[in-house]
């Protein structure tokens, strides 16, 4: 969520009435999050010059582990100089921080393919937000779920219901850090999340959603206290309910 905002926002800024805007104190600090989105706290520090040049060797744009060459334009001005300043240190501040952790591991190949293509600026930002959305689409859909045998028949669904659980484990990347707390698309990958982790004998899905609209589930180790809840449905495990009643 955070780097789609900011890739937003610095599409938007290359893209400005006032010409192509670079951000000269890109910092972590420099921006906050409102209401979802990513928003530059100080603007002090941003320019819509760009280098002039006479030639292309005028235009090599340098960061401390990485130096890029540029063109020089017909008009005497390092081309994108501003959009590739301001994408590079998105990837060395933000993507390559919080891009490799947290996504399905179906999907984390095309988050090393935009990682890597933003590390050596293969990507402008136009193709960068492209790639992101593409992400985006494939995670709220779930056509990234590769097929695999259904394994939710082997749960017990009581609706109405969440279970109270006392030996709750964590597990990364967890919504909290009290226990294990995941977005899913479905039950169904509920279910496959679940028979991944040895701990795992149930888990509640609530109406709860993330910013993209999925539902959160919440995995336990037990499920033997139950209580009313109309909003939720709890699976449980049949080989972990056998010869025990509900």
């Amino acid at each position: 969520q955070i780097c789609l905002s900011l890739v937003k926002l610095l599409f938007y800024l290359a893209h400005s009435p006032l010409g192509s805007i670079v951000l000269l104190d890109f910092q972590p600090r420099q921006f906050v999050m409102v209401d979802g989105n990513l928003k530059v706290t100080d603007m002090d520090d941003a320019s819509t010059e760009e280098l002039s040049c006479k030639e292309d060797n005028d235009c090599t744009l340098d960061f401390p582990t990485k130096s890029f060459p540029l063109k020089c334009s017909v008009v005497g001005k390092c081309e994108g100089i501003n959009e590739k300043r301001n994408l590079f240190n998105a990837y060395r501040y933000f993507f390559t921080y919080l891009l490799p952790h947290s996504a399905p591991p179906a999907l984390r190949p095309l988050l090393s393919d935009i990682l890597n293509a933003t590390g050596d600026l293969q990507y402008g930002i136009n193709e960068t937000l492209r790639a992101f959305e593409k992400v985006l689409h494939l995670y709220k859909s779930g056509l990234y779920l590769q097929k695999r045998p259904l394994l939710l028949k082997d749960y017990i669904s009581l609706k109405g219901f969440r279970t109270v659980g006392r030996e709750d484990y964590k597990c990364w990347p967890s919504y909290s850090h009290l226990g294990c707390l995941l977005s899913i698309h479905s039950a169904e990958e509920a279910a496959a999340i679940c028979n991944s982790q040895s701990q795992c004998r149930s888990f509640i899905v609530t109406q709860q959603r993330t910013w993209t609209g999925r539902p959160l589930a919440s995995f336990q180790s037990s499920w033997t206290d139950i209580i009313p809840d109309t909003n939720a449905v709890v699976y449980i495990k049949r080989s972990a309910s056998s010869g025990e009643r509900l």
